[in-house]
């Protein structure tokens, strides 16, 4: 397997990189591997979440929007 380790300026390393393919043959043979994948995608949605929660934030205090009760917010949770 040919990987590259990546290192900051002072040379410690910071991260590892696999070529596709080698990626592609480890999370066959670790299914896990597979499953940070997609973790990494929820990730992405709750980045997503929060700028939508920003936004509607800001229209709260903009008067736009009327604020909702802390128990709905929570019960989102």
């Amino acid at each position: 397997m040919r990987v590259q380790v990546i290192q900051d300026s002072k040379g410690k390393a910071t991260g590892v990189f696999i070529p596709i393919n080698e990626w592609d043959k480890l999370k066959k043979q670790y299914e896990e591997l597979a499953n940070m994948e997609d973790e990494e995608l929820s990730k992405m949605q709750l980045l997503e979440e929060i700028k939508q929660a920003l936004i509607e934030l800001k229209l709260v205090g903009q008067g736009k929007v009327k604020a909702r009760p802390i128990q709905a917010l929570l019960d989102e949770l």
